[in-house]
């Protein structure tokens, strides 16, 4: 099977026409995940000398140094260098899903096209890790899928007109269970749909490390001074935390940045760690990965639907014999926040949500 890899890039002009290289950003990414100028050279596969002279070329572009270096300290980047660092983290966290989903569909139009394959595995999903954790242990089976991130809103579309086999979604366990039923009501109740557990994973609030705006639940949001970066209006996560805000009585528009939406978790945890928000609303991986804190608030099912005619077809065969394997399942236990004891169990919607018997 063909793999596409699909990699963000991006290029920063000078006022006087000259380009800021790609090169130049991967340094400066490689000093601030290693703390060296040698370990970003090692991570780039570039001698110390030729590093040397892009980092002082960036300087000569923006008139002022990007790293800062002293003897038995390592190297430091400037406010400049770590404001660069953050704009490229934020691009790969926005656009790496929307690009490994347009990976996914050209390597699934080579396979048909040199293969004839005619089992493809048609995956719309909300974004998550464990989905990702998917795509991947598919792809080294060798097994052509088809991944699609899209809100729960057009996941639940997707599936209803039939243009995709595995519909990815997220329901919170508890009080707040009740709200996504009677959201997904029409679906749920047709009895046409048979679902699939993934795991569990906790939803709450990202904050800067050592949570110093002491921002301790939603009603600290409101609170002056402090910035808050949403998720984009359809997705289940906004849905999720708009049900959050009515629960304890706050005003979405009296939280500075309410209005604002990131396509994914891990762009909402880049825009905190950037500095450009104080909290975000997501599950707790990338929270970890770009080393902020995380405050729990909500544990949540993820799921698969799939019609009851496709559910013992080869391909959805194929990924369950995935969900069954201890591998996987180990995988998507080290993801922060994320349990897959129930990974791979198939069941009715009436026994895996009792409350849809009860209207």
């Amino acid at each position: 099977m063909f793999k596409v890899s699909i990699q963000p890039h991006w290029q920063l002009q000078a006022p006087d026409g000259d380009t800021v290289v790609q090169r130049l950003i991967d340094l400066l990414v490689g000093i601030h995940e290693s703390g060296s100028l040698a370990g970003a050279c090692a991570r780039s596969d570039v001698s110390y000398r030729y590093a040397w002279g892009i980092l002082q070329r960036g300087q000569k572009i923006f008139g002022t140094p990007l790293v800062t270096s002293s003897r038995g300290s390592g190297a430091q980047l400037t406010a400049l260098g770590e404001k660069l660092v953050w704009a490229d983290k934020r691009i790969s966290a926005r656009l790496s899903p929307l690009l490994d989903s347009l990976a996914s569909e050209i390597e699934v139009e080579f396979e048909r096209a040199v293969a004839h394959a005619d089992a493809i595995l048609r995956i719309h999903a909300s974004h998550g890790f464990a989905v990702e954790t998917l795509h991947r242990f598919l792809t080294r089976r060798q097994i052509a899928a088809d991944l699609k991130y899209r809100s729960s809103r057009e996941v639940l579309a997707s599936l209803t007109r039939g243009n995709c086999d595995m519909a990815g979604l997220h329901v919170p366990i508890g009080e707040l269970e009740s709200k996504f039923l009677r959201l997904y009501a029409t679906a749920f109740r047709s009895g046409a749909y048979r679902l699939i557990d993934l795991s569990t994973r906790r939803q709450g609030l990202m904050v800067a490390h050592g949570n110093p705006k002491k921002i301790r639940g939603i009603a600290e949001l409101t609170r002056r001074g402090v910035r808050f970066v949403n998720r984009e209006p359809d997705s289940g996560t906004r849905f999720l935390f708009d049900q959050l805000l009515i629960k304890h009585r706050v005003d979405g528009s009296a939280i500075d940045g309410y209005e604002t939406g990131e396509f994914t978790h891990a762009a909402v945890a880049a825009y905190v760690a950037s500095g450009m928000a104080d909290a975000g609303f997501g599950i707790e991986t990338p929270a970890q990965r770009f080393g902020l804190d995380f405050i729990p608030l909500v544990k949540e099912r993820y799921f698969f639907l799939v019609r009851n005619e496709q559910a013992d077809s080869p391909t959805i065969a194929q990924a369950m014999s995935i969900l069954h394997s201890s591998e996987f399942r180990k995988a998507v236990q080290t993801l922060p926040g994320y349990d897959a004891a129930h990974c791979g169990r198939m069941l009715d919607l009436r026994a895996a949500f009792p409350a849809l018997g009860e209207r």
